[in-house]
């Protein structure tokens, strides 16, 4: 008999459930409990259910979390699992620990459909969205392995960033039920605050999301005109810069925020020039400007990229002429750079399907046929305060 996984299910999913056992609605609240504030996977150990219900779960229903193929600890605390998600396909989870908050970095595709030049997952393509269980059952694993091996009772993570492999509003059925699942109090109890969409800017699911489950969002803008964006993150051909901002604007009148977050990748010689700060300032700041502040991200390069990360010097003067126009402005620290864990760099053991990889490095001949990139040493990692993602 075929069961079902009920980390798939949000509270109001879980109480349809029970309810198609014979059992009533406030049944779902106790299960619900139980296996997200207390980790529970077998359903003997769900002492206060009635033996009865626990019986016919029992037949009818699992509680199955990822398998872990790897988990690496750097040398500042961060930590990576890689999890299977079957038939070949992997997925990565990053924990990040802060004196006032622990973080988790969660996946919601095997790869990457957007293809943004900079970001190696996006270079091994994309494999399959992540059903609701498989994106919950990353902050399952990750909660209840903290409180273990940190001895501690208490809630471990308090902040969830939807920033790892994939596009989130890309997979928008699976996404929202398992945000309700992070957010609700019989669950894990987060703020609206401290749960992040991040997105290269899908519009339409930007307006949907504001109206269905509006969190905190953080958009990958990256360059300051279209022309520069089509190049490094594609999906701008259909959602410009102009209709991007439009629907920020429109978020706005729904977030838990007052402003967006603009993650902004540092690029070497590309889009980290004082002119590329200046039309920035011209974005948000003019008549139909949007109220946000920006994340300035250190480039962690790969071979495939063809890219180079920023000197630091330009970084903080980028920032500088930012902070100056009155823009709030922060540069990301890079955490588990050392085991491959850092903004960018997350990509997995994926099977690519579509053969994205070779299909974009075929492009980007045809379209730069004599560009050249020498290689550079990498400048020094910036040791600025981390914006709180």
């Amino acid at each position: 008999m075929t069961t079902a996984n009920l980390l798939e299910f949000d509270l109001e999913g879980l109480a349809a459930f029970c309810e198609k056992l014979g059992e009533k609605k406030f049944r779902a609240t106790q299960l619900f409990r139980w296996i997200h504030q207390r980790g529970a996977s077998e359903f003997g150990q769900m002492t206060d259910l009635a033996k009865s219900l626990r019986e016919k779960l029992a037949g009818t229903a699992r509680v199955e979390a990822l398998k872990v193929l790897s988990q690496h600890e750097s040398a500042d605390g961060t930590i990576k699992w890689l999890f299977d998600v079957g038939d070949g396909n992997a997925v990565e989870a990053v924990f990040i620990p802060e004196d006032d908050r622990g973080t988790l970095c969660v996946s919601s595709q095997a790869g990457c459909a957007v293809g943004c030049r900079f970001c190696s997952t996006g270079h091994q393509g994309f494999s399959r969205n992540l059903t609701t269980g498989e994106i919950i059952a990353q902050l399952w694993f990750a909660e209840h392995f903290l409180r273990k091996h940190l001895k501690r009772s208490e809630r471990v993570i308090s902040n969830v960033v939807m920033m790892g492999m994939g596009e989130p509003l890309q997979n928008y059925s699976a996404l929202v039920p398992a945000l309700r699942t992070m957010l609700d109090d019989n669950a894990y109890g987060l703020s609206r605050r401290r749960v992040t969409v991040s997105t290269s800017g899908v519009v339409p699911m930007m307006d949907r999301l504001g109206l269905d489950c509006p969190v905190a969002l953080a958009v990958s803008l990256h360059a300051p005109n279209d022309p520069l964006r089509d190049d490094l993150v594609p999906l701008n051909k259909k959602y410009p810069i102009e209709e991007l901002l439009d629907a920020c604007r429109r978020y706005l009148a729904h977030a838990p925020r007052d402003f967006i977050t603009f993650e902004y990748c540092m690029l070497d010689g590309v889009n980290d020039q004082p002119e590329h700060a200046r039309q920035l300032i011209g974005l948000v700041k003019g008549a139909h400007g949007v109220s946000c502040k920006f994340n300035l991200i250190p480039f962690n390069p790969f071979p495939a990229s063809g890219l180079l990360r920023s000197p630091q010097p330009r970084v903080l003067a980028f920032a500088k002429l930012l902070s100056e126009a009155g823009i709030v402005t922060t540069v990301r620290k890079t955490r588990g750079d050392d085991i491959d864990a850092a903004c960018g760099q997350l990509a997995g053991d994926v099977k690519d399907r579509t053969r994205a990889a070779e299909r974009m490095a075929q492009r980007r001949l045809a379209e730069h046929p004599v560009t050249v990139h020498r290689p550079r040493r990498a400048a020094a990692k910036p040791g600025v305060q981390e914006l709180e993602p």
